[in-house]
C-alpha cells in the first residue's frame, strides 16, 4: 500500500478535472498531476527507498506535486515549518539525514550557508530539470509499515523529535476524517490556510482520494479575507486552521461565503467564548479534532452536529475518540481513572506512530504497552466526552493542589476586558508554585480578582498578573508557555 495509490485512483476518475490552484488559477488537473509527480519521482529514485526528502517553503503548489513524487520513489516526505529559524531547519535535516531539501527562493538562500544537505529552488531550472525525465512506473509494492512522513515536533520544548508516520498511519487517518467529519467529492475544494508542513498538508490525502481539488493562497500566508475569497471563488470549501485563525476571520466581520462548507479546528484550546463568537458568525461549520503528530490529526472529536445547541461541558471538551481508536485516562499507577478524575491521556490504534527517528529512549518513553502516551491531562465524562486539562509540564502545583491553567484562562476570557490570557505556574517558597496570568486587554488585577472569586476557587486565583501586548505564540497559534515561564525569571 502507498498513499500515491490515492492520487492514481482519483486521475483514472477524473483526470481532466482541476486538481490543484494558485488562488483561482488552474495548475494542474488530475492527470497533469500524477503525470509530474511520476516525472519527478523518476528523479528521485536515485537516492533509493526510504530516503529522507525534505521540503521547506511557504505554502506553494508544488509541495503537493512533490508530496506524491517523494511517495511515488518510496521515500519519506519530511516538510519543515517554513517560520522555523535556519539552524533549527538544518538541526532536522540533520536528524533526519536528509538527502535533498527543496526549498523556496527565500528560504533556500538563508539556508544555503549553513545546510549540510543538497537544496534545490522550488521552480528553478534544476527542479524543472528533473520534471523533464521519463515518468517513473507507479508503485505497487509497497511496504504498507514503511515511512511516508517524517513530523517533526515544533521544537518549542527542546530539539525536536521526527515521528516516524507510515503509509498505514496516514491511511488510517485518511479514513477516519472520511468516516467522521467530511465527506468531500469532486466539487469539493481543500482550502491551504494553515501551513501544510503539519494540519494542513496531513489533509491532502483524504481529499485527493476523493477528488476534491488542492486550493493554495496566491500569498503563501493566511490572510483571512483572501481565505473568504477563495471560499467564493471555489466549490464545496473546507479547511483545517487554528484557533487564532478562526478568531482572525470572525474579526473580518464578513458574512459566512455560501461555499464555506467545514472548518476543522485543532492545534491549540479553542475557548468556549471564542467558539460561540465563530459559530454566530459562521454558523454550523465547526468541526473540532483533538490530535498529535504522533496520532496524526486522529484522537477524539467534534462533529458538527455535536456543536448544535451543545452546554458549555461539550463545546469546551475535545469531544470522543475517533473511529479507529481507543482511547484512555490513566492514573499515576497506569490503572483508568474513574469518571471525572483526571489522569494522562493515551491512545493507540493504526494511526499512531512506529515511533520516533533514530530516537529509541523518547519511543519507549512514549510508547507503552502498546499505547501512545500524549503528556495531555485530561478527564472523561460519564457520555465519554473527553476535556483536556493541560500538558503535564504545564500543570501548577500550588500547595499540594493541582491547578489546571487552561481552566483560570477560560473563567479570565469571560470578562469582557480580556482580549488573549497565558497561564503559568512561578516558583514559590511558601506554596512551591504560584499562579500567574499574562494578561492582553484593558481589565485591571481588581477586575479580574473579583471577577475570578463569583466563578473559581479561591486557591486558583492568580498571585499576580503581567499585562502586556500581546502572548508569545509558535507558527500555528499555540501560546508559548515556556517563553511566559521565562519572563518570570
Amino acid at each position: 500500500m502507498n498513499l500515491f495509490a490515492l492520487l492514481d485512483q482519483t486521475a483514472a476518475r477524473h483526470g481532466d478535472r482541476g486538481a490543484v490552484y494558485h488562488g483561482e488559477r488552474l495548475v494542474h488537473t488530475w492527470s497533469s498531476l500524477r503525470e509530474r509527480a511520476l516525472r519527478l519521482a523518476s528523479s528521485l529514485r536515485e537516492f533509493g527507498p526510504g530516503a529522507r526528502i525534505a521540503v521547506a517553503s511557504e505554502n506553494r503548489p508544488e509541495i503537493v506535486e512533490l508530496m506524491f513524487a517523494i511517495w511515488a520513489a518510496e521515500c519519506v516526505f519530511v516538510p519543515l515549518n517554513y517560520k522555523l529559524h535556519v539552524r533549527e531547519m538544518e538541526q532536522i535535516l540533520s536528524d533526519a539525514g536528509a538527502a535533498r531539501v527543496f526549498t523556496s527562493p527565500k528560504i533556500g538562500a538563508e539556508l544555503a550557508p549553513v545546510a549540510s544537505t543538497g537544496i534545490e529552488i522550488i521552480g528553478a531550472a534544476e527542479y524543472e530539470s528533473r520534471c523533464a525525465a521519463m515518468p517513473s512506473p507507479a508503485p505497487r509494492d509497497t511496504d504498507p509499515a514503511s515511512p511516508a512522513w517524517l513530523f517533526y515536533t515544533s521544537g518549542t520544548t527542546g530539539r525536536s523529535k521526527g515521528a516516524m508516520l507510515s503509509h498505514r498511519n496516514l491511511m488510517a487517518m485518511t479514513v477516519s476524517h472520511l468516516a467522521d467529519f467530511d465527506c468531500p467529492d469532486e466539487n469539493s475544494s481543500l482550502i491551504h490556510g494553515a501551513p501544510m508542513s503539519h494540519g494542513s498538508g496531513l489533509y491532502v490525502p483524504p481529499y485527493v482520494s476523493r477528488g476534491a481539488r488542492q486550493v493554495v493562497p496566491a500569498s503563501g500566508t493566511f490572510d483571512p479575507d483572501e481565505f473568504l475569497d477563495l471560499c467564493e471563488s471555489h466549490p464545496g470549501c473546507s479547511a483545517f486552521l487554528a484557533p487564532t485563525m478562526v478568531a482572525r476571520l470572525v474579526q473580518t466581520g464578513r458574512a459566512c461565503p455560501a461555499n464555506l462548507r467545514t472548518i476543522v479546528y485543532g492545534g491549540g484550546p479553542m475557548y468556549v467564548d471564542s467558539l460561540k463568537k465563530a459559530m454566530a458568525a459562521f454558523g454550523p461549520v465547526f468541526v473540532q479534532l483533538y490530535g498529535q503528530g504522533e496520532a496524526p490529526m486522529t484522537i477524539t472529536g467534534l462533529r458538527r452536529r455535536d456543536h448544535l445547541d451543545a452546554p458549555d461541558a461539550v463545546l469546551g471538551s475535545v469531544g470522543y475518540a475517533r473511529s479507529g481508536v481507543d482511547v484512555a485516562v490513566l492514573g499515576p499507577d497506569g490503572a483508568p481513572v474513574a469518571v471525572g478524575e483526571i489522569g494522562e491521556i493515551v491512545c493507540r490504534g493504526d494511526v499512531v506512530m512506529s515511533g520516533y527517528w533514530q530516537n529509541p529512549e523518547a519511543t519507549e518513553a512514549a510508547l507503552q504497552h502498546g499505547w501512545l502516551r500524549t503528556g495531555d491531562m485530561g478527564s472523561f465524562d460519564a457520555h465519554g466526552f473527553l476535556t483536556l486539562r493541560d500538558r503535564s509540564k504545564d500543570v501548577v502545583i500550588s500547595g499540594g493542589s493541582n491547578i489546571y491553567p487552561r481552566e483560570v484562562e477560560e473563567v479570565l476570557l469571560e470578562h469582557p476586558g480580556v482580549v488573549e490570557a497565558g497561564v503559568v505556574g512561578a516558583p514559590d517558597e511558601e506554596w512551591g508554585e504560584v499562579v500567574v496570568a499574562f494578561i492582553v486587554g484593558a481589565a485591571s488585577a481588581a477586575d479580574l480578582d473579583a471577577h475570578l472569586l463569583e466563578r473559581i476557587a479561591r486557591f486558583k486565583r492568580p498571585k499576580r498578573y503581567e499585562f502586556v501586548d500581546e502572548l508569545p505564540k509558535n507558527s500555528y497559534g499555540k501560546v508559548l508557555k515556556r517563553e511566559l515561564r521565562a519572563r518570570l525569571g
